[in-house]
């Protein structure tokens, strides 16, 4: 036994444990550990940074135009503590959900716990359905607005391809993330793609800073009551990153030690997007209602380019989170989920990102969409079903008494979190999905009845207009040469 020793890897994205034979590590070993194989507290918090603001950084000083300066900062602080305390509800929803589970000696080692199961685990099949309907169709529609970003993106660097036609291309670029086994599996992707989204965020600060206000800068910001509960839903949505929470607790060796990850995370992220929102707003004022990618009103230069490039590779990873618990439920649905083939695993979830590349092209309002998602699905699936999970759950006296995990002491143990529970459930029912929800949903068919579906270019500027040549110069001209028309061919 002193040779040996049991060690945790990766197969397939399953975790399975194996006997080392006793021989030192190789090369090939280490950098996959290094680079790979990651289920550590640090990598559960590059996750959750990561995953929590990729495009949306690029949205936020949209909504603080419509809410004005001050609103659009409480709301992030206010959001940012609402996500957090919803997070640690999930992380001792799946604790006392895998504990259980133990005890009746049900094995893991090659199944992915999600959201969905430890519902069904400890409230019954109603809740599941529930839960799996929400979370599936907010991932879904998550893995759409970042295509569409990417699109919306690289549009500022090459624009000799329409939104539409880059749509197509990225959609075939983030099929390879079917590739991709499992959370454990992004370390060097989180870690790189928090990198990308703080560098992103500090050029947009110092740009907007250099810039300088615009001629005329207003800021009028809020106008209108539409325009103030989609600014304020969009926020909802960027601290509402963790519908993949379960499934990043499951990749890491020791779950327990998640509960205070995402509150860390979050502080970290609004060091990010409060000073970029601010900044930008700032510099541009009520241009950015018309404009909701703050990377279309910065003058292009190398340091935006690069911005550009970074975020684009970060959507590509973000695009990956969103995408990956819908390949495992897939996997479940069609029996693939404890195959060991990587290869065949990745053949059977290619079709999942067919509707989400369809969905893209359909809409492609950048912006617009982060609030409806927000208002509709974030609001149930990270902010109220969690909430109401956790009150239902420890509703007797016995299941609190018997709890895995205590509710901590400065929160009022059972009776202050009832009370937190209670005003999240109210406060995200009427404000984020009642009034968030009118007003994402007119706002998001003003963009419809605006640009139409399927448009080609959103928000992109007017082709330039030709002038005709000076008579003068057309005394000698000859008639033009006679060319077949071709249906279609505007």
């Amino acid at each position: 036994m002193a040779a040996d020793k049991v060690v945790e890897t990766v197969i397939a994205g399953n975790y399975v444990e194996m006997e080392a034979d006793g021989n030192p590590p190789t090369v090939k070993s280490k950098l996959s550990n290094l680079f790979w194989h990651g289920g550590s507290v640090y990598d559960a918090w590059f996750s959750c940074a990561s995953n929590q603001v990729a495009q949306v950084l690029l949205t936020l000083p949209y909504s603080f135009s419509q809410l004005g300066m001050l609103s659009g900062v409480l709301f992030q602080l206010f959001y940012g503590l609402l996500g957090s305390w919803t997070a640690y509800l999930i992380s001792i929803l799946y604790i006392e959900y895998r504990t259980r589970k133990e005890r009746e000696k049900v094995d893991f080692r090659n199944h992915v716990i999600q959201w969905f199961e430890v519902l069904d685990g400890l409230l019954g099949k109603h809740w599941r359905n529930v839960g799996l309907a929400f979370n599936c169709t907010f991932l879904l529609f998550g893995s759409v607005i970042q295509l569409i970003a990417c699109a919306s993106n690289i549009y500022y660097i090459n624009d000799n391809l329409d939104k539409r036609t880059w749509t197509y291309i990225f959609g075939a670029c983030c099929a390879t993330t079917v590739f991709i086994p499992s959370f454990r599996n992004y370390r060097i992707w989180s870690f790189l793609g928090l990198l990308m989204t703080t560098y992103t965020a500090w050029y947009l600060t110092i740009a907007s800073i250099l810039h300088g206000q615009v001629e005329g800068v207003k800021h009028s910001g809020p106008t209108k009551l539409v325009l103030y509960f989609t600014g304020a839903t969009n926020i909802l949505y960027t601290f509402g990153g963790h519908a993949v929470t379960v499934e990043i607790m499951h990749a890491m060796w020791k779950p327990q030690k998640f509960k205070a990850i995402y509150l860390v995370a979050t502080v970290y992220v609004l060091t990010l997007t409060l000073p970029s929102a601010t900044a930008v707003y700032w510099a541009f004022g009520d241009m950015l209602l018309n404009h909701s990618n703050a990377f279309s009103l910065l003058p292009r230069s190398p340091l935006r380019d690069m911005a550009v490039i970074l975020m684009l590779i970060h959507q590509f990873i973000t695009f990956g989170f969103a995408c990956t618990p819908l390949y495992f439920v897939w996997e479940k649905v069609i029996g693939m989920h404890e195959c060991k083939s990587l290869c065949k695993r990745a053949a059977a979830r290619l079709p999942v990102v067919i509707p989400i590349w369809f969905l893209a092209i359909i809409f492609p309002f950048f912006g617009p969409i982060n609030s409806t998602v927000g208002s509709l699905l974030v609001s149930f699936t990270v902010y109220i079903i969690p909430a109401l999970a956790h009150m239902f759950t420890f509703r007797s006296p016995a299941s609190r008494e018997n709890a895995v995990e205590q509710p901590p002491k400065f929160t009022g143990r059972w009776v202050g979190a009832y009370v937190i529970n209670a005003f999240v459930v109210v406060w995200v029912l009427v404000v984020g999905f009642g009034f968030g929800g009118w007003a994402s949903v007119t706002n998001f068919v003003h963009q419809i009845d605006t640009f139409g579906l399927f448009t080609k270019c959103y928000q992109c500027p007017p082709p330039t207009t030709a002038l005709p040549p000076p008579p003068h110069l057309n005394i000698t001209a000859a008639p033009p040469p006679h060319h077949h028309h071709r249906p279609g061919g505007h």
